[in-house]
């Protein structure tokens, strides 16, 4: 059985968030969720968030599920949009400054498989 869930338009670099999804991409969620609270990044905030709202989906849909066993099947870190800004520079130029924002998906699953 499989549960998701999607967090869009975090305000972090997907860059920094790939970085932190990668060391997690495979784990059981218990393990996961241990790991990112104890991470001083600012991503891994929105990363738990995200991994527990998908165990919480999962209950949702199984309430006889094992908790325990769910692992994390797919973590992807996508780009969305990004916002614009200026910032005024020395004799009347100016320089953009691009703050970026990142889609979160996560797909956990109680490693049992389906048969159709």
């Amino acid at each position: 059985m499989e549960s998701k869930a999607i967090t869009k338009y975090v305000r972090r670099s997907p860059d920094k968030i790939r970085g932190i999804a990668n060391e997690i991409r495979g784990m059981v969620v218990s393990d996961a969720v241990a790991y990112l609270e104890h991470l001083p990044n600012k991503g891994s905030v929105s990363l738990r968030k995200t991994i527990l709202s998908a165990s919480a989906n999962a209950v949702v849909k199984n309430p006889d599920i094992n908790t325990d066993n769910l692992m994390i099947k797919e973590l992807l870190v996508d780009q969305g949009p990004s916002f614009k800004r200026i910032k005024p520079r020395a004799r009347g130029r100016a320089d953009r400054i691009v703050k970026r924002t990142a889609h979160i998906k996560v797909v956990l699953t109680d490693g049992v498989q389906e048969s159709n």
